[in-house]
């Protein structure tokens, strides 16, 4: 039974990308032109249909918070990560906002799924200890991006917690702000490993929390403030877990 609700709920996934194919032309157009505020346009508008299809398929309950202190320029968004869900849910949260997410390079093959990462702007990032060329690569592809007023998200943790319990974050990912000279909005994500992660199965009408935190501005930042940026991040994300409780007004889905 457990497989067969993963299996029907993975078909039902599988097809509300599929749904996004109407989007490609555009897109391609919209790229090979330069336009790219007509592309951040439409990657918004995507976004915001892919994402209200999946809370429906999954019946999520998502607690937003903090939508106001999304800046209206490009920025990067540093979030923990707690599972699968925490790319919907972000996306939902930061909903009108065209954002390009850095994802592990295990989810190149991936079929579907993969080529839409791509087509928003998202890049893959090497996982590999050693693999360092690629990943200054894909760091300095993604400054690029922000350069040319695309938002990026990266979950430092480097990989799902699977659970509350929060990880140290790794300090290459910030470098995506510093060397652009654009503002960090951390993010805290509470209570998405329960679609999945916790019994290792879809499971439909759970709730999660999402707080979305002051931006901090870097492009002024000295040496220091950048090596302490990733430790302070860190304090701001794990402040609005459970035991420390939420402080912003809510939106309700």
């Amino acid at each position: 039974m457990k497989l067969q609700g993963n299996i029907i709920s993975g078909a039902k996934l599988a097809m509300s990308v599929l749904r996004l194919n109407k989007y490609i032309k555009p897109l391609k157009r919209a790229r090979e032109s330069g336009d790219t505020d007509e592309e951040r346009r439409i990657i918004a508008e995507l976004s915001s249909e892919w994402i209200n299809d999946v809370i429906g398929i999954f019946e999520m309950d998502l607690d937003i918070r903090g939508r106001e202190n999304i800046p209206e320029g490009p920025c990067v968004f540093i979030a923990n990560h707690q599972g699968y869900a925490d790319v919907p849910a972000m996306l939902k949260a930061l909903e009108g906002h065209a954002t390009g997410f850095i994802a592990k390079e295990e989810f190149k093959p991936v079929p579907i799924l993969a080529p839409w990462i791509e087509r928003v702007r998202g890049l893959f990032i090497p996982t590999k200890r050693g693999d360092t060329r690629e990943s200054l690569r894909v760091i300095n592809e993604a400054v690029g991006l922000i350069n040319q007023g695309f938002s990026m998200a990266i979950y430092p943790e480097g990989r799902r917690s699977w659970g509350p319990v929060m990880d140290t974050l790794k300090p290459g990912s910030f470098k995506l702000a510093t060397k652009a000279k654009v503002p960090v909005v951390p993010i805290t994500i509470d209570g998405t490993y329960k679609m999945f992660e916790e019994h290792e199965r879809i499971t439909k009408g759970q709730s999660a929390k999402i707080t979305i935190h002051p931006p901090i501005e870097t492009a002024d930042m000295s040496r220091t403030e950048q090596a302490e940026l990733p430790a302070r991040v860190e304090e701001i994300i794990r402040s609005a877990l459970p035991d420390q409780g939420f402080a912003t007004e809510t939106e309700k889905f």
